[in-house]
């Protein structure tokens, strides 16, 4: 047993767990159905659109990684205090942008700039969580599928969001986003197995997956891509 074990007993350890992971699916589920509700604005959806691309913005990537490992139905069917969440901060993004539509185009590129923030802060939190849900359910004997649980679970709602909105994938043309998600689960997976502490791991992980997503925006950094001649 780590030192942290030994200073904290199991019943200690498991409480911190818990509230880490809660608060990571608060922060993913407010930074997500932030960058969704946004996402179906920009494409002129109505209100009922904004709300519907929020939630699966939020939750998207979550029910993919559950029905992956046999949780079903989806955890967040039980949570509907996330789904209300959810609803409310898409309704609030829609609400803002209503009263302000007349200068909507004209802080059109402030709003791409909010809204990364809050996307690279879901995806961290997410891919965190996600990693994390595999030490919690006894399969991080597994390395491969635990980041893969982080990575799902971190880009499975923004792929899905882009399907709904006729864009695109994100992830398959834009500033290392997956490789982000990859790199931090596995951070978090070395870190979480040889140290225990899940405080400090998770704020590493986290930390890393905002900045690789920030710095990939601000100094462009893309994976290579084949640009034919026309």
């Amino acid at each position: 047993m780590s030192l942290y074990g030994i200073l904290l007993g199991n019943g200690d350890i498991r409480m911190i767990t818990e509230t880490i992971l809660l608060i990571l699916e608060v922060v993913g589920t407010i930074a997500f159905a932030v960058s969704g509700a946004f996402v179906a604005i920009k494409v002129r959806f109505d209100i009922f659109g904004v709300l519907v691309i929020g939630c699966v913005t939020a939750f998207g990537g979550g029910m993919i990684r559950d029905v992956l490992i046999g949780s079903t139905p989806p955890a967040v069917f039980s949570r509907w205090y996330m789904i209300l969440i959810a609803g409310l901060t898409s309704l609030a993004v829609f609400l803002i942008a209503w009263i302000y539509r007349k200068k909507f185009d004209e802080v059109r590129e402030k709003i791409e700039n909010i809204n990364n923030i809050f996307d690279a802060l879901g995806l961290a939190a997410f891919t965190v969580m996600g990693t994390e849900l595999a030490f919690s359910k006894g399969l991080d004997f597994n390395p491969l599928l635990s980041v893969t649980l982080g990575v799902l679970t971190g880009v499975g709602g923004g792929v899905l969001r882009d399907i709904l909105t006729e864009t695109p994938p994100y992830i398959f043309k834009k500033h290392v986003y997956a490789l982000a998600s990859i790199a931090g689960g596995t951070l978090y997976y070395v870190l979480r197995l040889f140290f225990a502490n899940t405080l400090l791991a998770s704020g590493i992980a986290m930390a890393f997956i905002i900045a690789v997503r920030l710095f990939a925006r601000k100094y462009r950094w893309s994976l290579p891509k084949i640009h034919f001649e026309e």
